[in-house]
């Protein structure tokens, strides 16, 4: 049972790990789209 329980929270820090880096690069993203928009309206 305790087998169980360590691989469900290994199966958890993963995918949050995961999730951090996917929304960083979200964010990366977004930010060089605002930094084309600005220099079109230039």
């Amino acid at each position: 049972m305790k087998s169980i329980m360590a691989m469900l929270m290994l199966f958890a820090l993963v995918l949050g790990l995961a999730g951090c880096n996917t929304v960083k690069g979200i964010g990366k993203d977004i930010e060089k789209g605002g930094e084309a928009i600005q220099k079109a309206a230039t």
